[in-house]
């Protein structure tokens, strides 16, 4: 009863459903730990200022190192021809892929506990916690990334893909409606709970996707294997019609890398991209509640910052109509230009301006957040190029979503080490110092007489709306060096699809 009842299910369930939902037990941990995790070590178990800045110090090290790491272990030998049998095939690459999400997906969701519970001095914590839960988020998002060139080539099958992450990832955002529900600073019990049922889930659902994905394509592979035998029988006695190449070494693949130009100018796009996102998710709490508390009730900060959460995937799905009639380049320049136009009309409007500044808030975390999710895109389309231009056997999907973070990474570090430095610059305000500041606060006679602005309040505006302008042009001034759209894009498309003629998957057909 119970294998026919698995064997339904894998009937139903489409691979792009499977492949999205994979997104939901990644997303509905890491927004928890993106809103939280700073203020948890600072206001709750007191880190210092010197092991926070060691420990950023360190993770920023080891963020940018892993992804490079991970990717080249994993897509090595996809680097040249093989040097004997028959050349890797995409089935195969995929259900590779799939066992390292099996085993990596349920040991990341163990490391997001670790953070909700003191079991060390917290700078000691602070750092091992950082290192252990990004090495694992690390190897889910790169090889789930990877699949997303693996599994299709064409801009359809692609972006349909990225439509159901998006609808998974909309889902898994509502943890953020949810956490705010159990977040008591003075209570963290309850809290605690809430995390251990989020990861509970994940675990499972980890555990019976990659298992249902992995069954399916096992089928696939064992298929591809019984005709490449037949092939080698019928061949007996023929030479070979290719001459093994000498594996590509780290060395020549940076060199490749470093001449690839719409690699280069999107990587410096994205790492401003990393850093605005970040300095959002880390930032938020702190802008509801010096900008916006005292005008609007906690139930409506609730659902201001579970829209924030939620919107940018919902706000995908249309974005990703738009790629698909106008192309993801020129949509991403649009986010870019509506990014600089809301902060000046901000900027111009000014800090009392209350329902503006609810809608401004929302807005510049959901067009952000909106313009990640469509990178993905882009990264897959130069695997595209990368393939083509070098002419590999097959695409290194994971070694170059490796080497984007290794140059992209270090903006989620720089996120919470410069606001808190543009915070202190603003205001005099540092967070590592609560108490002095909110008595120094509460007796500035203007605040209560309406007659002056809170010096800390004015700095959270100045950064809320001064970061997304700086961001918005030098991301318009990289982006419009990028050169991989259009025609070029198409006939880059057309030579991969005719170099793996036959070897690549029919999403749609599984």
């Amino acid at each position: 009863m119970g294998r026919s009842v698995w064997g339904c299910w894998q009937g139903v369930v489409s691979t792009a459903v499977l492949y999205g939902s994979l997104a939901l037990f990644t997303s509905i941990l890491h927004n928890v730990f993106l809103l939280y995790y700073v203020e948890t070590f600072v206001s709750i178990y007191k880190i210092d200022k010197v092991s926070f800045w060691v420990g950023e110090t360190v993770f920023l090290i080891w963020n940018s190192l892993n992804d490079p790491l991970f990717g080249w272990l994993s897509d090595r030998s996809f680097l040249s021809s093989p040097q004997s049998g028959s050349p890797i095939t995409t089935p195969e690459v995929v259900l590779k892929r799939l066992k390292a999400l099996s085993t990596n997906g349920p040991l990341f969701a163990l490391s997001f506990l670790a953070f909700w519970v003191a079991w060390a001095r917290p700078g000691l914590q602070f750092l091992l916690c950082l290192c252990l839960y990004d090495g694992f988020l690390t190897m889910v998002d790169l090889h789930h990334s990877a699949l997303l060139a693996d599994l299709a080539v064409s801009a359809t099958d692609r972006t349909r893909l990225n439509f159901h992450c998006s609808v998974f990832s909309a889902l898994g955002s509502f943890s953020v409606f949810l956490s705010y529900s159990f977040w008591d600073k003075e209570d963290f019990y309850s809290f605690r709970l809430f995390c251990m049922t989020l990861a509970a889930f994940s675990i499972l659902g980890f555990f019976l996707v990659s298992r249902l994905l992995r069954e399916r394509f096992q089928k696939e592979v064992l298929l591809r294997q019984d005709e490449a035998q037949t092939l080698k029988e019928l061949s007996v006695g023929h030479a070979p019609l290719t001459h093994p190449e000498k594996p590509v070494t780290i060395k020549q693949y940076l060199k490749q890398l470093s001449k690839h130009r719409n690699f280069m100018w999107f990587v410096s796009m994205n790492l401003v991209q990393v850093f605005h996102c970040h300095f959002n998710s880390n930032f938020f709490p702190l802008f509801l509640e010096h900008l916006l508390s005292d005008n609007i009730s906690a139930s409506t900060g609730s659902i201001l910052l579970g829209i924030s959460y939620i919107a940018p995937h919902l706000n995908n799905l249309y974005f990703l109509t738009l790629c698909q009639r106008y192309g993801v380049y020129l949509v991403i320049r649009w986010l870019f230009m509506l990014k600089l136009g809301l902060s000046v009309v901000m900027l111009l409007a000014g800090a009392d301006h209350i329902y503006l500044l609810c809608i401004f808030i929302a807005s510049n975390r959901v067009f952000t957040e909106g313009t990640c999710k469509l990178l993905k895109l882009v990264i897959s389309d130069l695997v595209d190029e990368d393939f083509v231009v070098n002419r590999r056997q097959q695409a290194t999907s994971a070694l170059l979503f490796g080497m984007v973070a290794l140059l992209t990474k270090p903006g989620q570090t720089f996120a919470p080490l410069i606001g808190t430095w543009l915070l202190c610059v603003y205001t005099g305000y540092d967070i590592f110092e609560r108490e002095p500041v909110k008595d120094s606060l509460v007796s500035v006679p203007d605040v209560a007489a309406g007659s002056g602005t809170p010096p800390l309040r004015l700095g959270c505006f100045y950064m809320l709306v001064f970061v997304p302008i700086t961001c918005a042009l030098l991301q318009l001034a990289a982006w419009s060096r990028f050169t991989l759209h259009g025609r070029k894009l198409q006939g880059i498309k057309t030579l991969r699809q005719g170099a793996q003629h036959g070897n690549l998957i029919d999403v749609k057909a599984i």
